[in-house]
């Protein structure tokens, strides 16, 4: 059995059951590809979510962590015909499966593209997870229409930086709130036409939520009459809506290869820009989750596959 050095965890908990090990390569399916990774993004709460560990109610431990993977493809599976082996791809792993903080991973090859040809496999990384999730708030469920205003409620944060490059891309009068008026240079930077330290001002066509909690709450206060509020935290409870006439909806990301397409022909303009906020060594995994991005910049934490 051919083996590859992974970073599993055994028993459920946090960064300190994560270990470098030998592990077997996958064997993938036939809807599958076998991806040697060069590089995976972390989001350090996975560690903390059911579907890290079970798939439909039973445990899956050794699990491996990491779902946003950018490398070359090594091996297809007998139904794939849409990918071939040496092509450099990218894209967001299933949190029921098994992660890319490995050598190798098996994808699902819907949920895989392109990657972007200019920039390296650590930025490609930094992509999947929070540039889906900005797409598919502003486009799939708000159905932002160029010339509408947004607010981006943590505009600098991991996702609010590419829901407000995104919405200034697709033709918004955008506005973010920051936690501190030391990030209101990069949030003009990413797009933004208006920034506000922690509390916002006025209406909005449409409020994107990437805080949670009391910033929710207070979000429904900037939404107009007739108006859109998508949050990213949990499904938001029905009397925040306060009876109005608004939509308000939770949504979770999903892989989606036409869209990780369109992402990378951003990114390959200049349209975009992928975010990455401090990289680490596969050996150092357990490190950099429970760093959480402490010691970094704005942008995402990187695993560097050897």
């Amino acid at each position: 059995m051919e083996t590859m050095q992974a970073i599993r965890a055994h028993t459920r908990g946090g960064a300190e059951q994560l270990h470098l090990e030998q592990a077997p390569v996958p064997v993938p399916a036939d809807d599958e590809v076998l991806v040697r990774v060069r590089a995976a993004a972390i989001t350090y709460d996975e560690l903390s979510w059911d579907e890290s560990w079970t798939r439909d109610g039973r445990d899956r431990t050794p699990i491996i962590p990491s779902h946003e993977v950018s490398g070359v493809v090594a091996a297809t599976g007998a139904d794939v015909a849409d990918l071939s082996v040496g092509q450099e791809v990218y894209g967001l792993i299933a949190f029921d499966r098994d992660g890319a903080a490995a050598q190798y991973v098996a994808v699902r090859a819907a949920d895989l593209a392109a990657k972007p040809a200019t920039i390296d496999h650590a930025h490609a990384a930094a992509l999947p997870l929070a540039a889906l999730t900005a797409w598919q708030a502003l486009v799939d469920h708000a159905r932002l229409v160029a010339g509408e205003s947004v607010l981006v409620l943590g505009g600098a944060g991991g996702v609010g930086a590419y829901v407000v490059q995104l919405a200034h891309h697709l033709g918004a009068q955008v506005a973010a709130t920051i936690s501190s008026a030391g990030t209101a240079d990069y949030a003009m930077a990413l797009g933004a036409d208006r920034v506000f330290v922690r509390s916002a001002e006025g209406t909005f066509d449409v409020v994107v939520d990437t805080v949670g909690g009391p910033v929710l709450a207070d979000g429904y206060a900037h939404v107009r009459d007739g108006g859109r509020l998508i949050t990213l935290s949990a499904p938001p409870a029905p009397e925040l809506r306060g009876g109005r006439d608004l939509h308000d909806e939770f949504f979770i990301v999903l892989p989606d290869r036409a869209e990780l397409q369109q992402l990378a022909q951003l990114v390959d303009a200049g349209s975009l820009r992928a975010l990455v906020g401090e990289t680490f060594e596969l050996a150092d995994t357990a490190k950099a989750y429970a760093d959480r991005g402490r010691n970094g910049g704005p942008g995402k934490t990187v695993l560097i596959v050897p």
